[in-house]
């Protein structure tokens, strides 16, 4: 149909202007799962492949699920351009002997349309958005060597079609506790189309990501260091080592973060002509109050486009 079709290039076209590195070479669907989850990786520039202790890790290695100190939980909120907005749920926490638990829900919302019929009649407005649910479990081994995976359900919709997909995500983290090292690596967004939109199957996400971090010992300073999409197609096989970010953050006190990143891929692709800006930088900070609570703010430059802003409130508990 002469909507469905139009309804589906105002939708792409729109986010490709908020988030052009996700769709860069993509014929995938679902893209919306390439997204940053949460304040404090997208102020990482999404080096978090690697990182523990943090249930968001959920999104990224579902390994890191084991390395909770405590139960934790965090809601998130992004707003992008436009009248796109996404937010996103997640709990975790050890249950008994079994091993870690967690769950998470994230959300994408478009905004509204125009709709139109082939005479170009204005038959009112429509939505599109997406969602994806996870439930992870994680384990530890002999300590340092941590595994986890996710079962993912994913709902696409555009107006009243729709699509849907049942996907996981595996992962595996070693951490070297003294010298307070961390090697992760994760394959997300691994499978396949329940039902279709029009009929026509289409690729998951399919992301393969190897990240390290380094706590440094003389200096209140957590390096971040990560190639992501080492899966995708490319004529030249090192090209890929191009998707690269870094990461880090600065311990200014126990109560205090500061956070700042870059992500080489964001930078190529919002490239305008011979300006770029500060596209591909990111900055942010995390507060930590009432003992439990931690409030996060990101900032993602989008260079001669604009700027996203992500937050997020946690919780943890014994």
């Amino acid at each position: 149909m002469h909507n469905k079709k139009s309804s589906a290039v105002l939708i792409y076209l729109m986010f490709f202007t908020v988030t052009p590195s996700v769709f860069s070479q993509s014929n995938t669907t679902y893209d919306f799962l390439k997204l940053d989850a949460g304040a404090r990786p997208s102020s990482l520039a999404g080096s978090f492949t690697s990182n523990a202790n943090d249930v968001l890790s959920l999104f990224y290695n579902p390994a890191g699920l084991s390395t909770l100190k405590k139960s934790q939980a965090s809601l998130g909120f992004y707003k992008y351009m436009l009248d796109v907005n996404a937010g996103n749920i997640a709990v975790g926490q050890k249950y008994k002997d079994i091993g870690y638990l967690g769950g998470a829900i994230r959300y994408i919302n478009y905004g509204s349309f125009e709709k139109y019929d082939e005479e170009s009649n204005n038959l009112g407005t429509f939505g599109a958005n997406e969602i994806a649910l996870s439930f992870g479990y994680a384990n530890v081994y002999k300590n340092n060597f941590h595994y986890g995976a996710n079962l993912k359900f994913i709902y696409s919709g555009i107006d009243e079609f729709s699509s849907t997909a049942l996907a996981c995500d595996l992962g595996i983290l070693y951490t070297i506790t003294d010298s307070k090292w961390n090697f992760g690596l994760s394959l997300l967004n691994a499978g396949f189309q329940l039902s279709e939109y029009n009929s026509t199957g289409e690729d998951l996400p399919l992301d393969l990501r190897f990240g390290v971090s380094k706590k440094l010992e003389h200096l209140p300073l957590n390096i971040h260091f990560e190639f992501d999409d080492l899966a995708s197609y490319e004529e030249n096989f090192f090209d890929r080592f191009q998707n690269l970010s870094v990461g880090g953050e600065f311990d200014f006190s126990k109560n205090f973060q500061f956070r700042i990143g870059y992500n080489n891929t964001q930078r190529q692709d919002m490239s305008t002509g011979s300006s770029t800006g500060i596209a591909g930088f990111t900055a942010g900070f995390g507060l930590l109050f009432l003992d439990n609570y931690t409030f996060d703010f990101g900032y993602n430059s989008l260079g001669n486009v604009g700027s996203a802003y992500t937050l997020n409130l946690g919780y943890d508990w014994k």
